[in-house]
C-alpha cells in the first residue's frame, strides 16, 4: 500500500505543477493521469492477490479424524 501512497503522491506533484506551469499544463495533467493509472493498478493487483489467499484458506482441505 506504501507504493500506491507513492504512486498518488507523484500524481498530486504534476496536477500542483500544472496549476502553475501553463506552458506544459496538459503534458503534467497527462503525466498526473499515468501515476493514477499506476496506482490503480498497483491496488486492483493488491486486492486481486488479497482475495487469491483469502479463497485458498478457506479451500484448503481439512483433515478427516476416525474417533474410533
Amino acid at each position: 500500500m506504501d507504493k500506491v501512497r507513492r504512486l498518488r503522491a507523484m500524481s498530486s506533484l504534476c496536477r500542483q505543477q500544472a496549476a502553475y506551469n501553463s506552458m506544459n499544463k496538459w503534458k503534467l495533467l497527462a503525466e498526473a493521469e499515468y501515476w493514477d493509472h499506476l496506482a490503480d493498478l498497483e491496488l486492483s493487483s493488491h486486492f486481486r492477490l488479497c482475495n487469491a489467499i483469502a479463497s485458498n484458506e478457506i479451500e484448503q482441505p481439512q483433515a478427516i479424524t476416525n474417533p474410533e
